[in-house]
């Protein structure tokens, strides 16, 4: 864990202005009391590091920046805090922050360019919904929280169960996650485990996992057409949602090449808050499917918490 110093609070009655700095805050659900960027949006609270007034100060020799002149409600001293992860939080004795957006888009004409003639905003600047309220003041201190995401990796397969033949396509899928994750700079567990092909075992596995609010569910194994595939229908009236294009793409693009790709009966959806993936028993399907299921995970993970801003 990290610790964070709040340098700044600052306010402005008007959007793309620059802020002007106060002595103490109160932080409501909708963001920063009297502040114009406050509402029921995911951008309530900007925050921006004093290590980044210090990059844009050697930029422009000399100079001087005030706080608030990027138009941050919060200026932090500690991390570097673009280097953060949607959901992840930052904690105050009174006053709890999520992180729901890494940088912005830069609009044209705002005093901040018209005034400075740069701005560091639309590339270290990070945006939180509010999870608490409460009061702040400078000297006030923020614990940085990551959030872990956790992932469940299931094999079903009644041989691998019985150690007649070794597990290929879990660790698989893991190695997969990791480097995922890895790129992501996300902050990660991944958890294992192989059952037979067996509903009950099923149906406990991920209702624990449901309970124990894992983020990601990827299951190997029983898609096909065979008397004991039954991954898809024990799985599918479990799920909330069903996600059903992910794989419809999948056996469209594989299955125009090899038409044994288009049997598979592997689905998506969302259990509670889980992400839910049923994918084929082996290695190579695995690398099939998750190349085309790692690019909507983020986007998907954020939908599901309400932090959806096409």
């Amino acid at each position: 864990m990290s610790t964070i110093k709040v340098i700044s609070l600052n306010t402005s009655s008007e959007k793309g202005t620059i802020k002007q700095p106060i002595p103490k805050a109160t932080i409501n659900f909708k963001g920063m009391d009297g502040d114009a960027h406050s509402g029921h949006w995911h951008r309530q609270i900007s925050m921006l590091a004093i290590e980044s007034y210090r990059k844009m100060e050697a930029k422009k020799e000399g100079t001087k920046l005030d706080l608030g002149v990027f138009a941050e409600n919060i200026t932090t001293e500690g991390i570097e805090l673009h280097k953060t992860n949607i959901f992840d939080r930052f904690v105050h004795k009174d006053v709890v922050l999520e992180v729901t957006q890494i940088g912005k888009k830069c609009h044209q004409g705002c005093d901040i360019m018209k005034q400075i003639g740069d701005c560091v905003m639309p590339v270290e600047g990070i945006f939180c919904q509010v999870i608490k309220e409460g009061e702040l003041k400078p000297g006030d201190t923020f614990e940085y929280q990551p959030r872990v995401i956790k992932t469940l990796v299931i094999t079903l397969s009644d041989r691998a169960f019985k150690g007649i033949y070794e597990d290929k396509s879990g660790p698989f899928a893991e190695k997969m996650m990791t480097g995922f994750f890895e790129n992501t700079g996300r902050h990660f567990t991944i958890d294992n485990k192989i059952l037979p092909d067996d509903e009950a075992m099923i149906q406990e596995a991920l209702k624990k996992a449901k309970d124990d609010k894992y983020d990601i569910i990827i299951t190997t194994g029983g898609t096909g057409l065979a008397k004991r595939d039954i991954t898809p229908d024990v799985v599918k009236p479990m799920l909330d949602k069903e996600i059903p294009g992910i794989m419809e793409h999948i056996r469209v693009k594989y299955g125009s090449e090899k038409p044994n790709a288009l049997i598979s009966r592997s689905i998506a959806g969302v259990m509670g808050s889980t992400l839910v993936y049923v994918l084929p028993g082996s290695p190579k399907a695995v690398n099939e499917y998750l190349n085309e299921i790692i690019p909507t995970i983020e986007h998907s993970l954020r939908m599901i918490h309400g932090v959806d801003f096409h």
